[in-house]
């Protein structure tokens, strides 16, 4: 999830990156200068925010939870090495790549230039993909409705996508999700393929794991520019009793062989009303990061779409400001890049779907070619295919008349000072985001998200919960992130 940075942010950050790709490497094995650079960095970046603090336009608190994501950043970089985590091509993917030249230059600024010229707005910084449909688990609840089938993408457009973002947008990450991506077969390749041909760019995919061979290790070693996030429910009983039995072992060994190949990975986690301390307790974020060796962490909150939907698995408003403050926790106490993409909306400046266009945003594909605003807003307004098929673009599918809606809905949000704390249209504006569905009358992508659209029960139960958090948050959202300025 890349973090918008403005200018001063994106200097003073540089100053890291730079030590990192010089040194970096030699630092494996010598943690005691690993350290002493690490001091010296971290005092640097603690001076450039001090500095620059009272002329950023951001909330008071959103600078402080970036500053402190770059301390974290930085930690976990330096655990990495003084631990020796990393293939070389790994840490060449994660500092020339994912931090010089994605987080830092953002990408290709000389197409993004383009773009801003043309548009107005700066481009998408990323795309999702899901390639394929195709998957070996069959979880109940999968947002997906993932399974045994035959609907992808054809390798050629799937590449030919990847391209055109590069050269119309300047992106330089892309996610990968599905179905299970590395069960994705084209034409004779796989999503490693993809990496292959794309060394310019950054992937990140969600995996269930199972399908981590020691080939695959050793070629997600080899490439260094493709981080699995590997999913799990929680300890054993948890996760089997979703996935199936036997699937947390198999994914325990998974993590076992990533690390030994020296692949930087990390871990994906769904958050349910009755997972959700269970997944953020001491004990389970210690196997997963310090066990396994997972240098990153993930939490998805369960979201009412997909496979069997139901309101009942979505943690309450009560659970979810809960998980907000372990987060805070875990990151101030123990420097853990553990991120949650509801609660900590206030890193992206609230929702980034749609493509938005104030830096950051992107856009969601499916197996099928349907593009959507987002992974978790299953209408859409185009298909890929039928745009090329008439000779169209990326830049066409972004100017839809429904995500141009979704982006002036998040400005307008913006400059409202809205409550970044709940940043979701779907499930924390739901009544905004049906007017905006009735306007445009995206197509649902299949018959669950029809379903849903259609059921008065689920969107009472949707803005009954939207008013119930905001309840809680609003004071929070004025005192923790807006500070003096809530006066």
């Amino acid at each position: 999830m890349p973090v918008s940075m403005n200018r001063f942010q994106r200097i003073g950050s540089r100053v890291a990156t730079e030590v990192l790709l010089r040194v970096g490497p030699a630092l494996a094995h010598s943690p005691t200068l690993s350290r002493s650079i690490a001091q010296v960095i971290e005092k640097r970046i603690r001076a450039h925010y001090e500095r620059h603090k009272p002329f950023s336009p951001l909330p008071i608190g959103v600078q402080e939870e970036r500053f402190m994501l770059w301390l974290i950043l930085l930690r976990t970089v330096e655990r990495a090495l003084k631990e020796d985590r990393l293939a070389p091509s790994a840490l060449r993917g994660l500092v020339s790549l994912l931090i010089e030249r994605l987080i830092l230059e953002g990408g290709d600024r000389r197409a993004a230039d383009r773009f801003r010229e043309h548009y107005g707005v700066n481009p998408p910084a990323l795309l999702t993909i899901s390639p394929g449909k195709a998957c070996n688990l069959h979880c109940p609840g999968c947002w997906a409705d993932a399974g045994p089938g035959a609907e992808k993408l054809p390798w050629e457009m799937v590449d030919r996508i990847i391209t055109e973002a590069k050269e119309l947008w300047g992106a330089r990450f892309f996610v990968l999700t599905g179905g299970e991506p590395l069960a994705y077969r084209s034409d004779g390749h796989d999503v490693i393929d993809l990496c292959a041909k794309h060394r310019d760019c950054f992937f990140m995919m969600y995996t269930n794991g199972t399908l981590i061979t020691e080939e695959v290790a050793a070629r997600l070693a080899e490439m260094g520019n493709l981080t699995p996030a590997v999913s799990l429910e929680g300890w054993r009983e948890t996760t089997d009793a979703r996935r199936g039995t036997g699937v947390f072992d198999q994914v325990a060994e998974a993590m076992d062989r990533l690390r030994r190949y020296g692949v930087l990975f990390g871990v994906s986690l769904t958050a349910t009303r009755h997972n959700y301390k269970e997944i953020l307790s001491d004990a389970f974020v210690d196997y997963c990061f310090q066990e396994k060796g997972a240098l990153y962490g993930w939490i998805f909150q369960y979201m009412p779409i997909g496979r069997s939907i139901t309101l009942d698995l979505m943690p309450t408003p009560e659970q979810r400001l809960w998980m907000w403050k372990r987060i805070r926790q875990l990151a101030r106490e123990r420097h853990l890049f553990f991120a949650d993409f509801w609660n900590q909306g206030t890193l992206t400046e609230g929702c980034i779907a749609a493509g938005r266009g104030t830096g950051g945003g992107y856009l969601y594909i499916d197996w099928n070619g349907a593009v959507t605003p987002c992974v978790f807003l299953p209408y859409s307004p185009v298909n890929i295919k039928d745009v090329y098929a008439r000779g169209g673009t990326l830049n066409d599918v972004w100017a839809e008349p429904f995500f141009a809606s979704i982006r002036e809905w998040q400005l307008a949000y913006r400059q409202a000072k809205g409550n970044w704390m709940m940043p979701c249209p779907n499930r924390d504006h739901h009544a905004d985001l049906r007017r905006l569905i009735a306007v445009h009358e995206p197509e649902p992508i299949d018959d669950n998200a029809r379903e849903a659209l259609l059921d008065p029960e689920y969107a009472r139960g949707l803005a009954s919960y939207d008013a119930a958090y905001q309840s809680v948050t609003d004071p929070l959202w004025q005192q923790e992130y807006l500070g003096e300025l809530a006066s």
